[in-house]
């Protein structure tokens, strides 16, 4: 039998001896219980008819000196004492909530009814002396009727009191024996609890498990010592000691797998560490170039054995284009739109081709390849692709490395969704929010930048307004005044392009810095745009706009004056066109030209 099982009998019998022991002690104690409400029921009763006998005898003490004194004192102590026997009556009639027996109620009832008869007498003879015949009242108080009556209320009384006396006796020398027999038996059955219990304990930790555990003590001692050496005898016991001896069997089994798990623990712990490098080298990445040589780098060192690209989306989300790649991937295109992806469609891990189990990426070639496209999210954004494609003839664990994979795409995307967040920030701060070009800071920051003296290379400044803007802003609202300012600054920007760098000056005056250009290339650019500008009629929600011109001063440095005056030259140069008549361009050196191809020099 096993020791679960002896252990849970003995366990049984140990409780149901122990409450019948309980059971026992409570009904001894229900019996001394019993014994306490005997005597207090005794009590009672006793105290009952005593106190209706020296009542009886008080009144009638008081009754006998009124009459023989006349002393009011003396009545007015017998009416209280006739008062107190009236309560003592109606008592009587609730003595059977006393406990009290029919032969001690009758005793009650005739001792009441004597005391009614004698209280009469004394009433009587209260009353005669009251009448003036003191003789008559002493002769009723001291006669034999009286004495008669009085006699037999005190007989009476002693009577109940022996009824209540032998009963009470009878009564408590049950509860007593009762009491002891259960006592006597309570502690019986708790020596035998005890005897069982230790039989029991002897048994099992002397017998069945002392002597098993020293046996085996040594081996345990050696298996903790890492000794997996040590030859573990069989133990075909079917209890606890048995499953303990065939633990050790499994522990010693598991201790030889120990190494080979360590080794796996020593390879998994340097993955992690590889990983935690690569993460703390993403968050210090400054543009997506570092960000795509960081991740180039590390990639190969945690999985060796996949080749692979990393992808970005582009600003609208259609486009994915390839910013990163390492171990020379064959299978995946340089860019695809986001719907060639089921990994982009179903925003999780997608494995392509292992074992034709799955639908293949669009995005791959029909080679067959094993491909793996881990979508790259932040803030439930989707904002790129980390794609894996095995580099040689070893498969890869997919799910066994699914959270490395998950992690390391995980901290990508925040990478790469902080760089384009630092991107649209840094936009904000330096570009006009309705024209998209540079503002003003930027202006004063570039030209600051610039070398002061003959000794910097030239640089020419263009100064542009758009004529007659408030008429738009007033014919066709502040929309359509919004839509050419845009429409300007496009076309600066499109014809600028990598010649220099556009600014919003502020209002509807912008600015073109030209380095390494002379005033005659800036002459020549401005009049390029005034043509532009000027030759395409512009309309806002159905409405024709007319056609835009724009005023343009045109200063350079150093040759014509130092940088930190060719704003202001350009200014000048800008409202001197403006006085002339506007669509033109003026520059601070003379030169100008506007409609009808008229040349002039400045005053």
């Amino acid at each position: 039998m096993r020791i679960n099982a002896i252990t849970n009998w003995a366990y049984g019998v140990t409780v149901l001896l122990t409450g019948l022991s309980g059971t026992a002690f409570i009904l001894s104690t229900n019996s001394a219980i019993e014994e306490r409400q005997a005597v207090e029921q005794h009590l009672v009763l006793d105290t009952l008819g005593e106190e209706l006998a020296l009542g009886a005898e008080v009144r009638t003490d008081e009754a006998r000196l009124y009459v023989m004194r006349g002393d009011e004192r003396h009545l007015e102590a017998f009416h209280r004492a006739e008062g107190e026997e009236r309560r003592r009556e109606e008592a009587i009639k609730t003595a059977t909530n006393f406990g009290a027996t029919p032969g001690e109620l009758a005793a009650l009832h005739e001792m009441g009814r004597e005391a009614e008869a004698l209280d009469k007498v004394e009433v009587a003879a209260i009353a005669t002396y009251q009448k003036g015949d003191r003789a008559g009242g002493q002769q009723m108080l001291f006669g034999p009727e009286h004495e008669r009556l009085q006699t037999a209320l005190l007989e009476t009384v002693a009577r109940f009191r022996e009824l209540t006396t032998t009963r009470t006796s009878a009564a408590l020398g049950e509860a007593q024996r009762r009491s002891d027999w259960f006592a006597l038996a309570a502690k019986a059955m708790l020596g035998v609890t005890a005897v069982l219990f230790l039989s029991v304990l002897y048994f099992i930790l002397k017998r069945r498990v002392a002597m098993p555990l020293t046996r085996m003590s040594g081996i345990v001692t050696r298996l903790a010592r890492q000794d997996y050496a040590v030859e573990v005898p069989v133990d075909r016991r079917r209890d606890e000691i048995g499953e303990m001896n065939q633990a050790i069997h499994i522990f010693r089994k598991n201790g030889l797998e120990r190494d080979r798990l360590d080794a796996e623990r020593r390879l998994d712990q340097q993955t992690k560490d590889l990983i935690l490098q690569m993460m703390h080298r993403l968050q210090a990445c400054q543009s997506q170039d570092e960000l795509a040589e960081v991740v180039a780098r590390f990639a190969p060192q945690v999985f060796p054995n996949l080749a692979g690209h990393l992808y970005v989306l582009n600003d609208s989300r259609t486009l994915l284009t390839r910013v990163g790649t390492w171990l020379d991937p064959q299978h995946s295109a340089p860019s695809f739109p986001s719907s060639a992806c089921w990994g982009l469609r179903r925003g999780r891990p997608h494995v392509s081709n292992r074992g034709q189990s799955d639908i293949a990426c669009q995005h791959l070639d029909d080679h067959g390849a094993v491909g793996l496209c881990v979508p790259l999210t932040a803030q439930g954004d989707t904002i790129g692709l980390l794609y894996f494609e095995e580099h040689s003839q070893e498969k890869f664990a997919v799910e066994a490395s699914r959270l490395y994979l998950e992690l390391i795409a995980e901290n990508i995307g925040l990478a790469v969704a902080n760089l384009q967040l630092r991107e649209k920030l840094t936009n904000m701060a330096v570009r006009d929010a309705l024209t998209g070009l540079l503002n003003r800071r930027c202006l004063d920051e570039a030209l600051n930048r610039q070398p002061r003296g003959q000794g910097g290379g030239p640089l020419t400044c263009l100064m542009i307004d758009i004529d007659h803007f408030k008429r738009f802003n007033d014919e066709f609202g502040h929309d359509a005044g919004d839509v050419v300012m845009q429409y300007v600054a496009q076309i600066i920007v499109n014809t600028v392009a990598d010649a220099g760098g556009a600014y919003r000056f502020g209002g509807e005056e912008f600015t073109v810095l030209l380095p390494e250009a002379g005033e005659a290339a800036g002459f020549e650019l401005a009049e390029r745009l005034r043509t532009k500008i000027g030759t395409t009629p512009l309309s806002h929600r159905g409405r024709i706009l007319g056609t835009v011109s724009v005023s343009i001063g045109i200063a350079s440095a150093p040759d014509d004056g130092p940088v930190t005056t060719l704003l202001t030259r350009a200014d000048a140069a800008l409202l001197d066109a403006k006085s002339h008549g506007r669509n033109r361009s003026v520059c601070a050196s003379g030169l100008s030209f506007g409609e009808g191809t008229e040349r002039r020099s400045l005053a």
